[in-house]
């Protein structure tokens, strides 16, 4: 008896002490789990799924009975800014983003002839947009002949750094409160000179912004604020308006732009002067 139990505790010993060569505990992810990017060595601690399954939110209904004033306003989002930071992350620019929604048919963009929505493009018209053909020089070390030969150039982001908004702020009288709905996002590109000088900038097209919303409430922010856990989409950004940006045009009877009369500190001036009639508007309903 005491032969057999010493057999069962230095078996037991030995189970114990034997290491675990190729075993992986269940509750350490090392790789993805989506179809996408099964087998891939995940790049987090878990997988975050939060963001990517998130759906937005639909907009309240509206009256036109209820719409008691509206101002249309354009701005621009220029990504150099501080705040403004996130909309060229190279990683996954906001350009970017708009890009390949585009060109993949899961939004519908629209002609830059006018900021209606009026002409909507092919996903192959947005391919090839920005994409030039340049002819160089080549020299053959074979033959010690010199030829011409073409060369493709697709539309780089980073000459993307302006954003054109196109909004309507209404006050809503079953809310009393002043509220805005942003309606096209239109990305502007620099346009330069054989010299390198630049010369303009162009909108590529327009995005119907709440056409969009789905595709961007499914795209993360970097976000600024020290926190990496804490994961914001586009839609959210955009939504709660965390960026900075001027006016440069209100609807008016001429359809002028604000550069177009004025310059300097009187545009700034001007700018500042319409922000500032959107806040004094709902300011004074309640004032007595």
């Amino acid at each position: 008896m005491k032969c057999v139990l010493r057999i069962l505790c230095l078996g037991l010993l030995a189970l114990l002490c034997a290491p675990a060569y190729g075993q992986t505990p269940d509750n350490i992810i090392l790789t993805e789990a989506s179809d996408q990017n099964k087998g891939k060595p995940l790049d987090d601690i878990v997988e975050k799924k939060i963001t990517f399954e998130k759906r937005v939110l639909p907009y309240d209904n509206l009256r036109e009975a209820d719409i008691m004033w509206e101002k249309r306003i354009w701005r621009v989002i220029d990504i150099r800014e501080k705040l403004n930071l996130p909309f060229a992350y190279p990683d996954r620019p906001f350009f970017t983003i708009l890009m390949e929604a585009a060109e993949n048919a899961e939004i519908t963009v629209y002609s830059p002839e006018d900021d209606k929505f009026s002409s909507p493009l092919d996903p192959d018209e947005v391919k090839n947009m920005g994409a030039k053909a340049d002819t160089i020089p080549f020299f053959d070390p074979i033959t010690y002949e010199e030829r011409d030969t073409v060369v493709y150039n697709v539309l780089d982001h980073t000459g993307v750094k302006r954003f054109r908004l196109k909004e309507i702020w209404f006050f809503d009288e079953e809310t009393s409160s002043m509220q805005v709905r942003l309606l096209g996002i239109a990305p502007l590109l620099d346009e330069y000179d054989e010299d390198g000088n630049f010369l303009f900038e162009r909108p590529l097209f327009w995005v119907y912004y709440p056409e969009a919303r789905q595709i961007l409430a499914r795209e993360p922010v970097f976000n600024m604020f020290s926190n990496d856990s804490q994961k914001t989409s586009w839609e959210d950004i955009i939504e709660a308006r965390v960026f900075s940006s001027y006016v440069y045009k209100e609807s008016n009877v001429h359809d002028r732009r604000l550069q177009g009369f004025l310059s300097g500190v009187d545009l700034l001036l001007e700018a500042d002067k319409i922000k500032s009639k959107i806040f004094n508007f709902e300011h004074d309903l309640w004032s007595y």
